[in-house]
């Protein structure tokens, strides 16, 4: 009976060293998994780590190009009127292009194009990833705290010190947003990730604050919507015949009009923006039907940017939006300012016609805003 008692005691401390190395094992094999999903499945950290930097704020010219930048020799005399440490230069073109001395005429273009680039065709999913990708490599330095997307066709219509000051000292972003109740480009497929009153429309040139550029970056849900949705309209292809009409019926939203603006509203920020561009476009609104119902910018030659057309775009001070009744009267951090800083399509003849206006080397003292602290 004693055997079998001292038995009896013996078996439970047996029991607990199992019992411990049991659960020793199974914190492992549990550490291990826990591990491997957050390897692959947390979500993508904020590009922004710190938002310390020392010297001034910068603006980060962001240049969305097929290729080269046939305007740079008027950049690189704007670029000149303006302080280094005060702006940077970031340039997304073809995969593979590098400028140097052999392809480009300002050197404040050597070496700025971002090693990650891709292909990007107009109409789809790649136009939006590539400003992504330039807001990415812009948001690395955190002295970037103003991010302005422009493209090779873009002129600047005022010198360096007047846009600076214009754009650092609002605390704004500049989004060209506004409803789109006429245009069948909303898919109705996409309700379930962005409701329909969600949906905005606008210029694909933003001026963004660093908050609103983290938000861009960071996201992943409303990008991977347009990605999936917004699908590229083939060509019509008269050997087709009735087949054309069913091609035609694929949604072409045209991400680079909706995605800043929609995702932004997704965000509840709207009030943070100036809901305007700062970019000017003229509008070819005389398009037929032949043309693909569609409107097109006017290219600005050697002809027509004298010195009166720039007058008058610089003398811009409100913009009307008809889906919603709205006047934008434009301001920055609530002083009355000219609408735009910039304009496009420049032809190369009228950016030489620019240039020698001086229009970017002359203070424009009338403008003058405060210098921002």
């Amino acid at each position: 009976m004693a055997s079998a008692a001292r038995g009896a005691k013996r078996r439970p401390a047996i029991s607990r060293k199992m019992l411990i190395l049991l659960f020793a094992s199974l914190s492992c094999v549990v550490v291990l998994l826990l591990l491997s999903l957050f390897r692959f499945h947390s979500p993508k950290p904020s590009i922004s780590v710190s938002r310390v930097f020392d010297g001034p704020p910068k603006i980060a010219f962001l240049f969305l190009v097929r290729r080269n930048l046939p305007l740079d020799f008027l950049w690189d005399a704007f670029f000149q009127n303006g302080d280094v440490s005060r702006f940077s230069i970031y340039v997304h073109s073809t995969p593979g292009f590098v400028l140097d001395e052999s392809t480009t005429r300002s050197q404040f273009f050597y070496g700025r194009q971002i090693s990650n680039s891709i292909q990007v065709l107009w109409g789809e999913s790649s136009m939006i990833q590539a400003e992504r990708l330039l807001l990415e490599a812009a948001l690395e330095d955190p002295s970037n705290q103003r991010f302005v997307l422009l493209s090779d066709s873009c002129v600047p219509l005022y010198n360096f010190s007047y846009v600076y000051n214009y754009v650092m000292v609002s605390p704004r972003s500049f989004v060209d947003s506004f409803l789109d109740v006429k245009e069948g480009r909303y898919n109705p497929k996409m309700s379930s990730k962005i409701p329909r009153e969600k949906w905005r429309k606008g210029s694909q040139w933003i001026t963004v604050i660093r908050k609103h550029a983290e938000v861009i970056v960071d996201d992943d849900v409303i990008f991977s919507v347009f990605k999936k949705y917004c699908k590229r309209r083939p060509p019509i292809d008269t050997s087709k015949g009735k087949l054309n009409l069913k091609l035609q019926k694929q949604h072409n939203c045209i991400p680079d009009e909706h995605y800043v603006q929609t995702l932004l509203a997704m965000h509840g920020l709207e009030s943070e923006l100036e809901r305007r561009a700062i970019t000017y476009t003229l509008w070819n609104q005389s398009t037929t039907k032949m043309e693909n119902k569609g409107w097109h910018p006017v290219t600005f030659s050697y002809s027509n940017a004298g010195p009166q057309r720039i007058k008058e775009i610089k003398g811009i001070n409100h913009v009307y939006y008809e889906t919603e009744y709205r006047i934008e009267w434009c301001h920055s951090n609530s002083t009355s300012v000219p609408c735009f800083l910039f304009a496009r399509k420049f032809s190369q003849g009228a950016a030489m016609r620019l240039l020698s206006q001086e229009v970017v080397n002359h203070f424009e003292v009338s403008a003058l805003l405060a210098t921002p602290a």
